[in-house]
Protein backbone atom coordinates (compact mmCIF):
# COMPACT_ATOMS: atom_id res chain seq x y z
CA UNK A 1 0.00 0.00 0.00
CA UNK A 2 1.61 3.23 -1.06
CA UNK A 3 0.29 6.65 -0.23
CA UNK A 4 1.36 10.27 -0.47
CA UNK A 5 -1.23 12.06 1.65
CA UNK A 6 -3.35 11.03 4.61
CA UNK A 7 -0.85 8.30 5.40
CA UNK A 8 -1.73 7.78 9.06
CA UNK A 9 -5.45 7.69 8.48
CA UNK A 10 -5.42 5.50 5.39
CA UNK A 11 -3.03 2.97 6.91
CA UNK A 12 -5.41 2.39 9.80
CA UNK A 13 -8.42 2.07 7.49
CA UNK A 14 -6.55 -0.36 5.22
CA UNK A 15 -5.41 -2.39 8.22
CA UNK A 16 -8.97 -2.54 9.56
CA UNK A 17 -10.40 -3.67 6.22
CA UNK A 18 -7.67 -6.14 5.32
CA UNK A 19 -7.49 -7.77 8.75
CA UNK A 20 -11.14 -7.44 9.78
CA UNK A 21 -9.74 -5.84 12.92
CA UNK A 22 -11.55 -3.95 15.64
CA UNK A 23 -10.81 -0.20 16.06
CA UNK A 24 -10.05 -0.76 19.75
CA UNK A 25 -7.34 -3.22 18.73
CA UNK A 26 -5.59 -0.53 16.66
CA UNK A 27 -5.62 1.78 19.65
CA UNK A 28 -3.55 -0.75 21.59
CA UNK A 29 -0.91 -1.39 18.94
CA UNK A 30 1.83 0.52 17.18
CA UNK A 31 0.28 0.61 13.73
CA UNK A 32 3.59 1.80 12.21
CA UNK A 33 5.12 -1.56 13.11
CA UNK A 34 2.38 -3.32 11.15
CA UNK A 35 3.00 -1.15 8.07
CA UNK A 36 6.75 -0.44 7.77
CA UNK A 37 7.95 2.33 5.47
CA UNK A 38 9.80 0.99 2.43
CA UNK A 39 12.43 3.74 2.19
CA UNK A 40 13.18 4.15 5.92
CA UNK A 41 16.35 2.58 7.39
CA UNK A 42 14.25 1.17 10.24
CA UNK A 43 13.06 -1.57 10.31
CA UNK A 44 14.93 -2.03 7.01
CA UNK A 45 14.44 -4.08 3.86
CA UNK A 46 15.67 -7.32 5.45
CA UNK A 47 12.88 -7.21 8.03
CA UNK A 48 10.30 -6.25 5.38
CA UNK A 49 11.34 -9.23 3.25
CA UNK A 50 10.68 -11.54 6.21
CA UNK A 51 7.07 -10.39 6.61
CA UNK A 52 4.48 -12.99 5.67
CA UNK A 53 2.15 -12.40 2.73
CA UNK A 54 -0.01 -10.42 2.29
CA UNK A 55 2.30 -7.65 3.46
CA UNK A 56 1.20 -4.07 4.07
CA UNK A 57 4.02 -1.63 3.29
CA UNK A 58 3.98 2.16 3.17
CA UNK A 59 5.95 4.51 0.96
CA UNK A 60 6.00 8.11 -0.20
CA UNK A 61 8.28 7.39 -3.16
CA UNK A 62 7.38 8.49 -6.69
CA UNK A 63 6.00 5.76 -8.93
CA UNK A 64 9.22 5.51 -10.95
CA UNK A 65 11.25 4.63 -7.84
CA UNK A 66 9.00 1.81 -6.65
CA UNK A 67 10.07 -1.85 -6.89
CA UNK A 68 9.69 -3.53 -10.29
CA UNK A 69 7.07 -5.94 -8.87
CA UNK A 70 4.70 -2.99 -8.64
CA UNK A 71 5.45 -1.81 -12.16
CA UNK A 72 4.92 -5.34 -13.45
CA UNK A 73 1.55 -5.67 -11.73
CA UNK A 74 2.70 -8.35 -9.29
CA UNK A 75 1.85 -6.26 -6.21
CA UNK A 76 -1.10 -4.01 -5.41
CA UNK A 77 -0.77 -0.27 -4.88
CA UNK A 78 -3.20 1.95 -2.97
CA UNK A 79 -2.47 5.61 -3.64
CA UNK A 80 -4.23 8.46 -1.87
CA UNK A 81 -4.13 12.02 -3.16
CA UNK A 82 -5.35 15.06 -1.24
CA UNK A 83 -6.24 18.49 -2.55
CA UNK A 84 -2.93 20.34 -2.50
CA UNK A 85 -4.09 23.38 -0.55
CA UNK A 86 -5.10 21.28 2.47
CA UNK A 87 -2.06 19.11 1.92
CA UNK A 88 0.43 21.97 2.16
CA UNK A 89 -1.18 23.25 5.37
CA UNK A 90 -1.13 19.81 6.97
CA UNK A 91 2.43 19.21 5.77
CA UNK A 92 3.51 22.55 7.26
CA UNK A 93 1.99 21.67 10.64
CA UNK A 94 3.61 18.25 10.48
CA UNK A 95 7.03 19.82 9.88
CA UNK A 96 6.55 22.17 12.81
CA UNK A 97 5.45 19.37 15.16
CA UNK A 98 8.49 17.11 14.73
CA UNK A 99 11.63 17.76 16.73
CA UNK A 100 13.73 16.23 13.98
CA UNK A 101 12.46 18.78 11.47
CA UNK A 102 11.69 21.70 13.77
CA UNK A 103 10.63 23.97 10.90
CA UNK A 104 10.37 27.55 12.14
CA UNK A 105 9.75 29.44 8.92
CA UNK A 106 6.46 31.10 8.05
CA UNK A 107 3.66 29.32 6.26
CA UNK A 108 4.11 31.71 3.34
CA UNK A 109 7.72 30.57 2.97
CA UNK A 110 6.74 26.91 3.30
CA UNK A 111 3.97 27.25 0.72
CA UNK A 112 6.37 28.96 -1.67
CA UNK A 113 8.78 26.03 -1.29
CA UNK A 114 5.91 23.63 -2.00
CA UNK A 115 4.92 25.47 -5.17
CA UNK A 116 8.57 25.51 -6.30
CA UNK A 117 9.04 21.76 -5.64
CA UNK A 118 11.61 22.38 -2.89
CA UNK A 119 10.28 20.02 -0.18
CA UNK A 120 11.07 16.40 0.69
CA UNK A 121 10.14 13.75 -1.90
CA UNK A 122 10.28 16.34 -4.68
CA UNK A 123 7.42 17.80 -6.66
CA UNK A 124 3.90 16.98 -5.46
CA UNK A 125 2.61 17.95 -8.91
CA UNK A 126 4.82 15.38 -10.65
CA UNK A 127 4.21 12.78 -7.94
CA UNK A 128 0.43 12.84 -8.20
CA UNK A 129 0.34 13.05 -12.00
CA UNK A 130 2.74 10.13 -12.33
CA UNK A 131 0.43 7.91 -10.27
CA UNK A 132 -2.65 9.26 -12.03
CA UNK A 133 -1.18 8.04 -15.33
CA UNK A 134 -1.46 4.53 -13.85
CA UNK A 135 -4.84 4.87 -12.12
CA UNK A 136 -6.46 2.51 -14.63
CA UNK A 137 -3.87 -0.24 -14.05
CA UNK A 138 -5.53 -3.30 -12.53
CA UNK A 139 -3.07 -3.39 -9.63
CA UNK A 140 -3.54 0.31 -8.73
CA UNK A 141 -6.33 1.80 -6.62
CA UNK A 142 -6.22 5.60 -6.80
CA UNK A 143 -8.16 7.22 -3.96
CA UNK A 144 -8.88 10.81 -2.97
CA UNK A 145 -8.67 11.93 0.63
CA UNK A 146 -11.82 14.04 0.29
CA UNK A 147 -13.87 11.00 -0.79
CA UNK A 148 -13.08 9.37 2.54
CA UNK A 149 -15.07 12.19 4.16
CA UNK A 150 -17.69 12.52 1.43
CA UNK A 151 -18.59 8.88 0.76
CA UNK A 152 -16.73 6.55 3.08
CA UNK A 153 -19.00 3.56 2.40
CA UNK A 154 -18.12 3.56 -1.31
CA UNK A 155 -14.41 3.83 -0.52
CA UNK A 156 -14.60 0.89 1.90
CA UNK A 157 -16.37 -1.17 -0.77
CA UNK A 158 -13.58 -0.27 -3.22
CA UNK A 159 -10.96 -1.38 -0.72
CA UNK A 160 -12.78 -4.64 0.02
CA UNK A 161 -12.91 -5.53 -3.68
CA UNK A 162 -9.35 -4.41 -4.36
CA UNK A 163 -7.87 -6.28 -1.39
CA UNK A 164 -9.87 -9.39 -2.20
CA UNK A 165 -11.38 -9.76 1.28
CA UNK A 166 -14.90 -11.00 1.93
CA UNK A 167 -17.64 -9.36 4.00
CA UNK A 168 -21.37 -9.98 4.16
CA UNK A 169 -23.71 -6.98 4.25
CA UNK A 170 -23.84 -6.74 8.06
CA UNK A 171 -20.06 -7.07 8.37
CA UNK A 172 -19.55 -4.40 5.71
CA UNK A 173 -21.90 -1.98 7.49
CA UNK A 174 -20.08 -2.63 10.75
CA UNK A 175 -16.71 -2.02 9.08
CA UNK A 176 -17.91 1.28 7.61
CA UNK A 177 -19.08 2.36 11.07
CA UNK A 178 -15.75 1.36 12.60
CA UNK A 179 -13.90 3.40 9.97
CA UNK A 180 -16.21 6.37 10.57
CA UNK A 181 -15.24 6.27 14.25
CA UNK A 182 -11.58 6.04 13.33
CA UNK A 183 -11.77 9.06 11.03
CA UNK A 184 -13.65 11.09 13.64
CA UNK A 185 -10.91 10.34 16.16
CA UNK A 186 -8.08 11.11 13.76
CA UNK A 187 -9.61 14.39 12.60
CA UNK A 188 -10.57 15.62 16.05
CA UNK A 189 -9.41 19.22 16.40
CA UNK A 190 -8.13 18.45 19.90
CA UNK A 191 -5.91 15.67 18.63
CA UNK A 192 -4.38 17.58 15.72
CA UNK A 193 -3.38 21.23 15.29
CA UNK A 194 -6.49 23.11 14.10
CA UNK A 195 -8.07 19.91 12.86
CA UNK A 196 -5.28 18.94 10.47
CA UNK A 197 -7.35 16.14 9.00
CA UNK A 198 -10.42 18.11 7.96
CA UNK A 199 -11.29 19.21 4.43
CA UNK A 200 -11.15 22.94 3.68
CA UNK A 201 -8.36 23.52 6.19
CA UNK A 202 -6.59 25.87 3.79
CA UNK A 203 -9.29 28.55 4.04
CA UNK A 204 -8.16 29.39 7.59
CA UNK A 205 -4.58 30.22 6.64
CA UNK A 206 -4.35 31.18 2.94
CA UNK A 207 -4.47 34.89 2.21
CA UNK A 208 -6.23 36.12 -0.93
CA UNK A 209 -2.91 36.81 -2.67
CA UNK A 210 -1.49 33.41 -1.66
CA UNK A 211 -4.58 31.69 -3.00
CA UNK A 212 -4.34 33.54 -6.32
CA UNK A 213 -0.66 32.65 -6.67
CA UNK A 214 -1.32 29.02 -5.77
CA UNK A 215 -4.16 28.78 -8.31
CA UNK A 216 -1.86 30.14 -11.00
CA UNK A 217 0.92 27.65 -10.20
CA UNK A 218 -1.61 24.82 -9.99
CA UNK A 219 -3.01 25.69 -13.42
CA UNK A 220 0.48 25.86 -14.91
CA UNK A 221 1.58 22.51 -13.51
CA UNK A 222 -1.70 20.57 -13.64
CA UNK A 223 -3.34 22.18 -16.66
CA UNK A 224 -2.90 19.18 -18.96
CA UNK A 225 -4.04 16.65 -16.32
CA UNK A 226 -7.70 15.59 -16.06
CA UNK A 227 -7.37 14.79 -12.33
CA UNK A 228 -9.69 17.01 -10.26
CA UNK A 229 -9.97 17.71 -6.54
CA UNK A 230 -12.62 18.91 -4.11
CA UNK A 231 -11.35 21.96 -2.24
CA UNK A 232 -14.62 22.37 -0.33
CA UNK A 233 -17.07 19.83 1.12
Amino acid sequence: CLVYAGTGLLQEVVYLVSQGADPDEIGLMNIDEQLPVLEYPQPGLDIIKELTSPRLIKSHLPYRFLPSDLHNGNSKVIYMARNPKDLVVSYYQFHRSLRTMSYRGTFQEFCRRFMNDKLGYGSWFEHVQEFWEHHMDTNVLFLKYEDMHKDLATMIEQLVRFLGVSYDKAQLESMVEHCHQLIDQCCNAEALPVGRGRVGLWKDIFTVSMNEKFDLVYKQKMGKCDLTFDFYL
